[in-house]
């Protein structure tokens, strides 16, 4: 069985001249994340993959007409702890995660920059043999920063204060258009639950949207995303506003909605309903139609509903 103290030590010896075969090795070492112990000795963990990639370098020394000799390395507790130091990648994720806030801190951060961005982590965690804590905080600086170019609202502090209904019934609802989860469910939430003759605007532009609308799941929404550690979704928002949190049914769905939103608790049924949903986004019959979109989707969490109040009345 392979073990973490078991070490691969790539040996390589080339020629002076050309240099360019000393240039490859350095390079397909560099690519690997390889530890150096010196010139022509390198590290990887003792794992399959790292083993083929390792006697793939070796092999490309030989046709240099270089010597290269792939050992298998057993490292005692210090040994093994000086060789895992090699492959501390905490500064590099410390820059990363200096530029992922920078970006953050723009008024609108733009899907390049994330693209960008998520493209450096990956090539990080490529090399990353030991993950840690750093990996997590980048990988969620990176799914905020996503959220954040992808038009997600950033969220506000303060309590979430409870309201009548009876003062939002009739009335014309704004949310970002091209719907997904979030503003789906709450769409759904505000039809089903609290304004059953709500009319819905979407937005291209949130800031344009006119005074007399009620706004959801953007910045400067009357109902948006509230606090941090944990964050409550606009679903979740609008259920604690309007006194639906006490309904199972909706509290299930609100885990969901969460979930595929902005992460957190894993639910198992969420990537199933991630799958429905975003075939109804996809399907051309919808595309382009936030209102159809929407009467699709409500099917969905009709029946959700139905079901998960049908479980809670049998228990």
């Amino acid at each position: 069985m392979i073990q973490d103290t078991a070490w691969l030590l790539l040996i390589a010896s080339l020629p002076t001249k050309p240099a360019a075969a000393r240039m490859r090795l350095w390079r397909g070492a560099r690519a690997l994340g390889c530890g150096s112990l010196r010139d022509g000795a390198y590290l990887l963990p003792l794992r399959p993959e790292c083993d083929a990639a390792m006697r793939a370098l070796a092999g490309e020394v030989r046709q240099a007409g270089g010597a290269a000799e792939v050992l298998h390395v057993a490292a005692d507790g210090s040994q093994d702890e000086a060789f895992r130091r090699l492959f501390d990648r905490n500064e590099n994720y410390g820059r990363l995660l200096a530029a992922i806030r920078a970006a953050l801190t723009a008024s609108t951060p733009s899907a390049r920059d994330a693209q960008t961005l998520r493209r450096e982590f990956k090539s990080i965690v490529a090399t990353d043999y030991f993950p840690g804590e750093a990996q997590k905080q980048a990988e969620a600086a990176l799914t905020e920063l996503a959220a954040l170019a992808d038009g997600e609202p950033r969220p506000t502090q303060g309590e979430i204060c409870r309201v009548a209904t009876a003062d939002f019934l009739g009335r014309t609802w704004a949310t970002r258009q091209h719907l997904w989860v979030d503003r789906m469910a709450s769409a759904w939430l505000i039809r089903r639950f609290i304004d059953p003759q709500a009319k819905f605007l979407w937005l291209d532009d949130p800031q344009q949207c006119p005074p007399q609308a009620l706004g959801f799941d953007f910045d400067g929404a009357a109902f948006t995303h509230v606090g941090t550690l944990p964050e409550r979704v606009s679903f979740e928002v609008l259920a604690a506003s309007f006194g639906l949190e006490s309904d199972p049914a909706l509290a299930r769905i609100a885990a969901i909605v969460h979930c595929l939103d902005v992460g957190g608790v894993p639910v198992a049924e969420a990537a199933g309903i991630e799958a429905v949903l975003g075939g109804l986004r996809a399907d051309p019959a919808n595309s382009g139609d936030d209102d159809q979109l929407l009467a699709a989707a409500s099917r969905v969490f009709d029946g959700l509903y139905t079901n998960y109040s049908k479980e809670t009345t049998h228990d």
